[in-house]
């Protein structure tokens, strides 16, 4: 008579298999909740850093509001010394521009609440 190893060798690797996915994922639940303070932490951390961005990024718009304005003024002094008879169009563009920067980050700060 013939010995046989194993009456049933896929039970055997099926009972492995079930077992390794159990301890994978027993770990895996426990890692997450292990960080879920931790996360927290760090979104409060990144509001934090953002809001103090957040002012210098609307000054940064005030002063790249300035910039454009003078520019501008420039434009327009020129076109308005040379004769050109779109001087007052050019004007409101450029006027217009250094507005809506201004109302952007304004209205972009109170609305944020920052």
């Amino acid at each position: 008579m013939k010995k046989h190893k194993a009456l049933f060798p896929q039970r055997k690797k099926t009972k492995a298999a079930a077992a390794l996915t159990a301890i994978l994922t027993l770990s895996l639940s426990l890692a997450a909740q292990a960080q879920t303070g931790d996360g927290n932490a760090g979104i409060a951390q990144a509001t934090d850093m953002i809001s103090g961005y957040f002012d210098t990024g609307t000054s940064l718009m005030y002063a790249i509001g300035a910039v454009v304005g003078l520019v501008g003024a420039v434009k327009v002094y020129q076109k308005w010394n040379g004769g050109e008879p779109d001087t007052g169009k050019v004007a409101a563009a450029w006027f217009g521009s250094c507005i809506f920067l201004v109302i952007v980050a304004t209205v972009l700060k109170s609305f944020f609440g920052v």
